[in-house]
């Protein structure tokens, strides 16, 4: 089979067509900009690839209508046409009543409707871009890989909030738990380790404590608000802030652009939510930029101990993501400060290393490891096993 796995952003749109099960990867594609005219694609097959830039890509459509030209082109194409597609995964995030992976029906595209005020960011994105393949291949089977199947295994007393019973019996109200993908790949990848907390630390953020191999908490609650501090969502702050605001004059759109895009690193430190651009401010001096890193290792560590007493002990520690994979010294900061549980840091491979490694030393009693993240990895097992199942 080929799956063609297409992961939405706000502004971007990422592809992978897979070769199922042999998992290779014919082609893959990136679209940044989209509803601009500054529009980048990328493109890879094999040894071509192209970048174009300066594009006029208003919408999805066009997004993804350019991709699949590429897919079937003369130069450069994978497959002879887009007939030889046999169906579509998509990274999805929430839907109501369906946790697993789905066939994206109207029943389930209702759900993520119905949970659009839980995840604006990411459901609305996705509900489009399932709409354009609808339209382009209506013939081709569409798999949503619900980034909270992989929690499912959270127990009650974990799952539930201490608010009035019924708001769980009747709006469902309870942690959901996201970045699935991304967990359930590094329980894989480090099958064999017991105890684990996974750190999957990007523009989006959480932590995931694991147990043979399932997950038994995470950071993120009902909605992707809650946490550690995101880029430009705060994580967890007191829901009270809300009312009072409100009462300062502050008006509740005012309110939801402070939680959800104007705040965390983004909000502490005055420069942007980029790590990168913190990191450039905090040589530069500020002390800002230096407060919302600080702020961000203070939660970080907050939940790994939590974790590792919900979990018994540690014998894993792992980072991904954008962040986690790419910024040392964040890293060199948790280690330290977990150094009385026994971390001892390998700094060559922490500071130069590359990929997936080891960063501890021999001698830690706990292992920590970078894992860059391969979510498409999971998601097309996942929307295979589903399609060749009703074969």
């Amino acid at each position: 089979m080929n799956i063609l796995i297409c992961n939405a952003g706000s502004t971007s749109l990422k592809f992978k067509l897979w070769d199922m099960p042999a998992l290779v990867a014919l082609a893959e594609g990136k679209v940044e900009r989209v509803g601009s005219d500054s529009a980048i694609f990328h493109y890879r097959c094999g040894g071509f690839s192209v970048r174009q830039e300066g594009l006029a890509i208003p919408d999805y459509t066009a997004g993804i209508q350019r991709f699949l030209d590429a897919l079937t082109a003369p130069e450069g194409g994978a497959i002879e046409s887009l007939g030889a597609i046999d169906a579509v995964g998509f990274k999805t995030v929430l839907s109501k009543d369906h946790y697993g992976v789905h066939y994206l029906t109207e029943e389930v595209l209702d759900g993520m409707r119905a949970y659009l005020s839980v995840a604006p960011a990411h459901n609305g994105p996705y509900l489009e871009a399932i709409g354009v393949f609808e339209k382009l291949l209506p013939d081709v089977p569409r798999v949503g890989v619900f980034e909270t199947a992989f929690h499912r295994t959270i127990p009650m007393e974990r799952r539930i909030f201490p608010v009035p019973y019924e708001w769980y019996e009747k709006y469902g109200v309870m942690r959901m738990g996201y970045h699935g993908a991304s967990h359930g790949y590094i329980a894989q990848k480090l099958e064999g380790r017991r105890r684990i907390v996974s750190c999957h630390l990007g523009g989006s953020a959480s932590l995931c404590a694991i147990i043979d191999g399932k997950s038994v908490d995470n950071s993120f609650g009902f909605s992707l608000q809650m946490g550690i501090p995101h880029a430009s969502r705060t994580g967890d702050v007191d829901v009270y802030l809300v009312p009072f605001l409100l009462e300062q004059g502050l008006t509740l759109e005012e309110i939801y652009a402070g939680l959800g895009k104007n705040g965390g690193l983004k909000g502490i430190s005055g420069t942007s939510g980029d790590l990168r651009d913190i990191d450039a401010a905090i040589r530069a001096g500020s002390a800002r930029a230096k407060l919302a890193l600080d702020v961000l290792v203070t939660h970080i560590l907050r939940y790994i101990g939590a974790y590792t007493m919900e979990l018994g002990g540690l014998d894993a520690l792992a980072f991904t993501g954008g962040i986690g994979e790419n910024y040392a010294p964040l890293r060199r900061m948790i280690m330290e400060r977990m150094a009385h549980m026994g971390v001892v840091i390998d700094d060559e491979s922490n500071e130069n290393g590359a990929g997936e490694r080891l960063i501890s030393a021999p001698e830690s009693a706990v292992e920590v490891h970078v894992i860059p993240a391969d979510e498409e990895f999971m998601v097309v097992n996942a929307a295979y096993a589903l399609c060749n199942s009703k074969k």
